[in-house]
């Protein structure tokens, strides 16, 4: 059981990934070391994180409901991929040692970082490349789809960042369509990842519930006010508690 500083510290870091997934994505570099922080062995961190997240990713692709229609046919293949990608995530997280764990994840979350920073760069390619993009996207997105979910099955940290890079580099879509398509496909991946937990995953339930209600309603008001944020300082929020969690997990 938690504290309840510690829970409610958790529902607050629940809250800010809900709405950060919401906008972007990178939601677990708030509530992830924040579990750390509290207690949590790093694995068991991630497992209820990840679990604790589903409710806010599914608020969030609610709130985006509008800019679903008319994709349902295309995301539905891409899911496939998103589910399979996320079953062979999940599946390394437990059979691989947990040292490997706090190895490769100093390294996924610098990689989030970086790609938190550069993606108004990443925004801009996108739109240059959107002219000659296929209509239903072809097979190579359907595996870059599977790679992304291959990754947030694994540590979810940044996979909305790396989805809407993928998507928009495919897809003759605006962005906001487009932000929309991330968030379901980051449902389906948290969802597939979070039954995998419950049968084989060591699950600390109250972080679950702290973050699960923390998420939810982060989810649906940042869906709703998602474009009013500042780009630039909600960029800065998330690379600054990356670098608290990378200096967390090597000398922590």
């Amino acid at each position: 059981m938690l504290e309840v500083w510690d829970a409610l510290l958790a529902v607050a870091a629940g809250v800010a990934a809900g709405a950060i997934n919401a906008v972007v994505g990178s939601g677990s570099l708030i509530t992830f070391p924040t579990l750390v922080a509290i207690g949590l062995p790093p694995v068991v961190a991630n497992v209820s994180n990840n679990i604790g997240l589903v409710p806010g990713s599914f608020s969030g692709a609610y709130g985006y409901r509008r800019e679903l229609e008319g994709q349902r046919e295309r995301l539905v293949r891409l899911a496939a991929g998103s589910a399979l990608g996320s079953l062979l995530g999940g599946w390394l997280l437990i059979v691989l040692d947990p040292g490997v764990f706090r190895v490769v994840v100093p390294v996924l979350i610098g990689l989030a970082c970086v790609l938190v920073v550069i993606q108004p760069w990443l925004s801009r390619w996108m739109a240059a490349r959107r002219e000659h993009a296929h209509p239903h996207g072809g097979p190579w997105l359907w595996l870059g789809v599977f790679g992304a979910g291959v990754y947030g099955g694994y540590f979810g940290a940044a996979q909305g960042v790396l989805l809407i890079g993928i998507l928009g580099s495919f897809l003759d879509e605006g962005i906001q369509r487009i932000n929309a398509a991330k968030n379901v496909l980051s449902l389906v991946v948290n969802f597939t990842a979070a039954v995998l937990f419950l049968v084989i995953a060591s699950v600390n339930w109250w972080a679950v519930a702290a973050v699960a209600v923390g998420s939810t309603i982060g989810g649906y008001f940042g869906a709703r006010v998602g474009r009013r944020i500042p780009a630039p300082l909600l960029r800065g929020i998330i690379v600054c508690v990356g670098i608290v969690a990378i200096i967390k997990l090597m000398y922590g």
